[in-house]
This record gives C-alpha cells, sequence and structure tokens, in this order.
C-alpha cells in the first residue's frame, strides 16, 4: 500500500469514527472561525465605508474642524484627548529626511543592495528548498512535515525600515505643510511590498545527503533568496487613525481593521472586502448548517446503537442464565460420554445428549446448552444447513 493509500485509508477511519462526530466538530470549529471573520470583516467594512477619502493637503484643515468639534470649539490642533478619526489616504512615498531638507543622498533613505532601488522599507528573506522525494522509509516524514514544520526555521526574514511620509498626490509637493506622516509602531497588518531580487542558489550535495535520502530524512537542496522593498515614489492608501501631533498630520493602523497600507484605492477596497465578507458569510452558513447535520446524525445513530448495544448485552445475561439453568436441569446421566449413543450426542460438545430443535430448520443436532451459545452468536447458524437461526426448541423424550 502506498503513501497515499494509507493516508485516504486513515482520513476514512478518522471520518467513519463515531459516525462523523470528529469530521462534524472539525467543520463545527471552521464555521466558527468563519464567522468570526465575517463579524470581523463586516465591521471593517462599515468602517471603511464611512471613512472620508481625502488627500494630504486637505488634512490639516480636517483635523482642525474634528479638534474643534471634539474639544467644543477651544482647541485647533484636535488636543483635548481626541483620538483621531479613521480616514482613508492616498499619497506618494516619499523618505522623512529627503521632506525635510535633507538630500535623497541622505544615508536615511535605504539602497536595495541586489537592484539598487530608492526605498523606506526593505525586506530580505531567505527560504531554505527542502526535498520532497521520502526515501525507502519516508512515511516518517508525513508526520514530520505536519507536526514539526513549524519548528525547523525554514525562512529567515530581515526587515530595515526609515520613517517616511505621504505626498499629495495631486501636487506631489514636498513641502513640510502638505504630507503625513506614517507612525508604523505596533503595526502587523501587511505591507505593500514590491519584490526587486528573486535568486534561487542550489546547494551542494555531500555523502551524508544520500543516507538522508534513503531513510527518508528531508535535506536542503536550494537557497531562495528575495528582496522586497516599500520604493520612494510609489502611490498608496493608508488605512487608520488620522491625528496630529504638535501641528504635524500623522495616521496610525487601526487593530479593527484587516490593512493598512495598500496599493488599492477606497473603492477597491470596499469592493474586495465586500466580496470576502460575502464569501465567509455563505461559507460560515454551509459550514455550521453541515457540521449541525453530522452531529445530530451522529448524535442519533450513536444513542440507537446505544439502545441496541444494551438490548443485546440483557438478552446475553438472560441466555447465560437460561443456559446456567438448563444446565442444572439436565440430567447427569446425559452428561457421560459413555452411556450415550454416539449417533445421538451433541455436535458441538460432544459430551451431551441432543436434546433441541433449530428454527426454523428443524434440526436437533445440539443439546440445549450449546444451541444457547449458537444462538448468542452476532449471525446464528444451524450446523448442519447453515440456515439462519431465529430460535431453539427444547425436545423432551416421553
Amino acid at each position: 500500500m502506498t503513501t497515499n493509500d494509507q493516508t485516504i485509508a486513515f482520513l476514512a477511519q478518522v471520518v467513519s469514527f463515531g459516525d462523523g462526530a470528529v469530521i462534524g466538530t472539525a467543520i463545527a470549529f471552521a464555521a466558527v472561525k468563519a464567522w468570526q471573520s465575517y463579524f470581523f470583516n463586516s465591521s471593517a467594512l462599515n468602517k471603511i465605508r464611512q471613512a472620508p477619502n481625502v488627500r494630504v493637503s486637505d488634512l490639516r484643515q480636517l483635523l482642525v474642524k474634528e479638534g474643534e468639534a471634539a474639544s467644543g470649539g477651544g482647541g485647533d490642533d484636535g488636543g483635548g484627548g481626541w483620538d483621531g478619526k479613521l480616514v482613508v489616504v492616498r499619497g506618494i512615498v516619499e523618505a522623512k529626511r529627503s521632506v525635510d531638507g535633507w538630500g535623497s543622498s541622505s544615508p536615511n533613505v535605504l539602497i536595495s543592495k541586489e537592484a539598487g532601488e530608492r526605498a523606506v522599507i526593505l525586506q530580505n528573506i531567505q527560504t531554505c528548498v527542502y526535498n520532497e522525494w521520502r526515501g525507502l522509509l519516508g512515511w516518517t516524514s508525513d508526520l514530520r512535515t505536519v507536526f514539526l514544520r513549524s519548528w525547523k526555521d525554514q525562512k529567515s526574514t530581515s526587515v530595515r525600515m526609515v520613517p517616511f511620509v505621504l505626498l499629495d498626490t495631486v501636487t506631489g509637493r514636498s513641502s513640510t505643510s502638505d504630507n503625513l506622516f506614517v507612525n508604523m509602531d505596533d503595526s502587523k497588518h501587511p505591507l505593500p511590498l514590491s519584490t526587486v531580487y528573486h535568486k534561487l542558489t542550489p546547494v551542494q550535495t555531500s555523502s551524508y545527503t544520500f543516507l538522508q535520502a534513503v531513510f527518508g530524512h528531508a535535506y536542503p537542496v536550494a537557497l531562495l533568496d528575495e528582496e522586497k522593498v516599500l520604493a520612494v515614489g510609489k502611490q498608496i492608501s493608508a488605512v487608520g487613525i488620522c491625528s496630529s501631533n504638535d501641528g504635524v498630520p500623522q495616521i496610525k493602523s487601526s487593530q479593527d481593521l484587516p490593512c493598512f497600507l495598500s496599493e488599492k484605492t477606497k473603492d477597491q477596497l470596499v469592493v474586495d472586502l465586500a466580496f470576502s465578507t460575502k464569501c465567509l458569510f455563505w461559507g460560515g452558513l454551509i459550514l455550521g448548517s453541515l457540521s449541525i447535520g453530522i452531529l445530530g446524525y451522529a448524535t442519533i445513530r450513536n444513542w440507537r446503537r446505544w439502545k441496541e448495544w444494551r438490548q443485546r448485552r440483557e438478552n446475553e445475561r438472560a441466555s447465560q442464565a437460561e443456559a446456567a439453568s438448563a444446565m442444572d436441569t439436565e440430567p447427569q446421566a446425559d452428561e457421560v460420554a459413555g452411556e450415550v449413543p454416539d449417533g445421538e450426542l451433541c455436535a458441538v460438545c460432544l459430551i451431551r445428549r441432543r436434546s433441541a430443535a433449530f428454527v426454523p430448520c428443524g434440526h436437533m443436532v445440539c443439546c440445549y446448552s450449546c444451541s444457547l451459545t449458537v444462538r448468542r452468536e452476532s449471525s446464528p447458524k444451524c450446523p448442519v444447513c447453515r440456515q439462519p437461526v431465529t430460535s431453539s426448541v427444547r425436545i423432551y423424550a416421553s
């Protein structure tokens, strides 16, 4: 049996265990996760739809109005306990030091090592690629793949970042009055990075590699080096909480939203988020209904099986008690093999006299105790004709 056949057989056993109780529980867990994601995305979609889509040059005026409304008209910079406003701003990426008057050759502007491109975020990723052949004893590699993949470090990532701002996409001016500082503190959202370098380097094999391949142990075959950057001059959208810090507008990520920086516009973000929300809704509904059906069927079926098992146990106990009483009432002379003719011996125990006939075939080939033993089998059949047996009748010689 191949590895795939073993995996399919194992999955079939898991699915059939408890009449689907395991698979029903797994589907219910997936349904719960889908509903959690649905409520999160639905709340985020409503917030992004209501968030104003403003230009960088209009932020100062917006912040002044919001700050005056929050402080009752007594502030001009959004103070007085105001936490900021959720906005969608689209702008051009630029290093903060360049806006403050530093030259573009400032060391605070990152330079891509391989591509030579100017950037504000530089990410280097090195991935170790392992072999896929499992060898002669490769079934153990499946377990390592499932349980130990996170334990082995297959990828190393390093990120460098410099402070950067967003400039107005219309004017493109780099004055201090028309820029928005992007605060990346505590941001766990994905970044709109572009790949500028991608190279796969083979790893030289050794004599030890042959033993690893024979016994199915994974060994590295190549190293994948990637370099991703957020380039200067790229247009992106920032979706977050905008506030004023000493008169300078800044935007910070919100944990209630699935994104912070994106290449898409507000309309594109709303369309994509609405589509994913709809998919999560129907997916959660289908998975929830399926899990309820499977768990309900498993509960009813196992309840019936338990009742049948309990009834079968009671019947077995009654049969054992009946057999014990029959053995006690059986004449002692019939239990001696020498006093019973050979043609009248029980065909099962060869000790006692034949004294029971099976129904419906009518063959009398067993003693009453052995007939009860035959009836207790899962599918009782006559020892002579092999017809199904429903009951047995004790025969008394007059």
